[in-house]
């Protein structure tokens, strides 16, 4: 991954295209034109053709000839650019007297340049807004009670923050006070805005909706979400595909090769064909314009763009479209189980009580349960708290020893809530239970009375469906999956057996997980690891593509290639299906642009192709190839 060769895309030049300077030029060059087609006298017909060239391809002229210079003068190597050949087929046909083809086809072109960028700017349009909605004021709550309007960068960790209704919340924080939804589709594309009370986290530049908040700040205006999304985003056009910089590189090499053959053309035009030297100097610019590979250079990057742009509408942001395009190759991913594949925080799956309890002892005891279990703050406390959510706790002394677990006492009876270990007698309907939960994966928690032990519940951490959904997706898509997790085997093979894993690496070390993705790769040349914690770090490094989910540690999204803002897989999923789609968008603007220019140079020699419609046949071959990499705008179907 990051043998890759991270190329810098850059213009050929410093000239841009939608300046005012060069649309008025245009304009110019064009009411030129149409003045020279309703004059007669020949002189001044031609000095209006001549106006017509010089300023509506003023801009291309430019680029043809003083960038080619600076670049050659740059890269210590001859470096001519794509225009230059243009540039030379409109020269030439000026020299042979043909003013008014000439004009037109420098007005054809340099109108289909300004279509071209106004059709590349679409496909960077997610990608700038989401730039743009980096908050820049907050209300600062002082300590008399009153508020201030501050800029977002002088927040310091710890300040009190007043979001009113409408506001945009201006950095990352916690709820302290009110309730209210809020729509965070801007950091994790959920469409359906997300309540937020007391205790939940917020993120800089969502939008807060009818309610008002008191939000106290948890990171530094450098270090929030939207931060290091925004410097997330801002690598991905010097980050290109394999296939764009290929293009790239060979670009000024296709140029010398074209303008090397040009002259071996005429001649073989005038010898072997036998053509006049009007008609083969003719034919030698149309030639010329034929073989400019304006649509092979623009085949990758607009649709990459159009792609990552799409993603990123989605909340899946990438670093660059050399690790979208390697997705399209995927042969394994493997994930981390706990918050990856599944909720990250326990449940109670079961409940089991003795053959001996009443109904109504039942309900005495799931009382005592929750009583107790109330006192603790454990993740286990919390997640049968949550199982039992419409019980209220009864007032109970309860003490927590370690090693044996809750113990409390009401009237004449003790009560015990601990591991299997911690109780002696087991009755045998509780042992059966208990193995059959235990070979699932689930941790077993006991509920006793006077150490005689009367219920269990059984716990886990369970999949998410959406990572279901991606599993299914692909193994249809015959990818390996793989689960590492440093969780006992036996727990990891019980979720996996669920989500249906191909295969299950348990009892595994932090540090041991970046060898295990180096060991997948001598059997499966394209991995992707998709992790969120610390942990996961290594081993998000060493995989092809390393996939963190948004809700994850900073350092794992720090060191990934992409970003699930929303921790759902159903969304990489997704994007795999995104890749798929762009490699095979990318291949038909290959072979179509390569069919086009073949056609024109055959048509040509065979005399069935002028100045005019060689123009028109190559910028128009340019856009489409533009406009079908635009479509990954769009929704993939399945």
């Amino acid at each position: 991954m990051r043998d890759l060769v991270h190329e810098e895309h850059e213009h050929d030049h410093d000239h841009s295209h939608e300046g005012k300077s060069e649309v008025i030029l245009f304009i110019a060059g064009f009411v030129a034109f149409l003045m020279a087609l309703f004059i007669n006298a020949g002189a001044l017909k031609i000095s209006f053709y001549i106006a017509s060239l010089v300023l509506s391809g003023y801009h291309i002229i430019i680029e043809g000839f003083i960038d080619t210079f600076q670049q050659t003068i740059k890269r210590k190597r001859f470096m001519p650019n794509i225009h230059i050949l243009m540039t030379l087929a409109a020269v030439g046909a000026v020299v042979i007297g043909e003013y008014m083809e000439a004009a037109l086809l420098i007005l054809i072109f340099g109108g289909a340049h300004f279509l071209e960028h106004y059709a590349e700017d679409k496909s960077n349009k997610e990608i700038t807004n989401l730039m743009r909605i980096n908050p820049t004021s907050a209300r600062r709550i002082l300590e008399n009670g009153n508020t201030e309007m501050v800029d977002v960068s002088e927040l310091n960790i710890g300040d009190k923050l007043s979001i009113l209704n409408g506001d945009q919340i201006p950095t990352d924080g916690i709820v302290l006070s009110g309730n209210s939804s809020v729509d965070q589709a801007s950091i994790t594309g959920e469409s359906i805005p997300v309540e937020k009370q007391a205790g939940d986290g917020l993120y800089g530049s969502t939008i807060n909706g009818d309610g008002t908040l008191v939000m106290e700040v948890t990171k530094d205006s450098s270090e929030t979400v939207i931060s290091k999304i925004i410097e997330l985003v801002s690598q991905t056009q010097s980050n290109v595909s394999k296939t764009a910089a290929f293009i790239k590189k060979i670009e000024p090499v296709y140029v010398t090769i074209i303008l090397l053959c040009t002259p071996i053309f005429f001649l073989l035009g005038m010898t072997v064909l036998q053509w006049s030297s009007y008609d083969s100097f003719y034919r030698t610019m149309v030639f010329l314009i034929a073989t400019s590979p304006c649509a092979l250079a623009v085949t990758d990057v607009p649709a990459t763009l159009s792609a990552i742009s799409h993603l990123a509408k989605r909340g899946v942001l990438f670093k660059g479209g050399s690790y979208l395009s390697n997705l399209s190759d995927l042969t394994a991913v493997a994930f981390d189980k706990t918050g990856t594949l599944t909720t990250g925080k326990p449940v109670v799956t079961e409940t089991y009580f003795g053959n001996e309890v009443t109904e109504a002892e039942q309900q005495q005891f799931e009382e005592v349960i929750v009583s107790m279990e109330s006192k603790s703050n454990h993740p286990l406390a919390q997640a049968i708290i949550q199982h039992y959510e419409d019980i209220q706790p009864l007032e109970l002394d309860v003490e927590n020893i370690i090693g044996v677990g809750l113990v409390a006492t009401s009237g004449d009876t003790s009560y015990k809530i601990g591991k299997p270990s911690s109780y002696q007698v087991i009755p045998e309907d509780i042992q059966a239970q208990t193995k059959n939960f235990e070979q699932e994966g689930k941790t077993v928690v006991y509920f006793g009375s006077n150490d005689k032990v009367l219920a269990l519940l059984a716990i886990q951490d369970v999949p998410k469906e959406t990572s279901k959904q991606a599993i299914e997706y692909f193994k249809d898509e015959q990818i390996h999956t793989v689960m590492i997790t440093g969780d006992a085997k036996r727990t990891g093979e019980a979720i996996g057996g669920q989500l249906g894993i191909d295969e299950v690496r348990g009892n595994v070390m932090p540090e041991e997980k970046a060898d295990i993705i180096s060991e997948l790769k001598e059997t499966y040349p394209v991995i992707a690891m998709v992790g969120d914690g610390v942990n996961d770090a290594p081993a998000l490094v060493k995989a092809d593509i390393g996939v963190a989910m948004g809700e994850g540690t900073d350092i794992a999204i720090d060191v990934a290639d992409a970003v699930l803002m929303k921790n759902d897989l159903s969304k990489f999923a997704y994007t795999h299906k995104l890749a798929k789609k762009l490699r095979k968008v990318v291949w038909q603007n290959i072979i179509f642009a390569l069919a086009v220019v073949v056609f024109l140079v055959i048509s040509n020699i065979v005399g069935q192709m002028n100045m005019t419609l060689a123009v028109i046949f190559h910028e128009g071959s340019t856009l489409a190839v533009i406009f079908n990499g635009l479509r990954l705008l769009k929704s993939v179907k399945d």
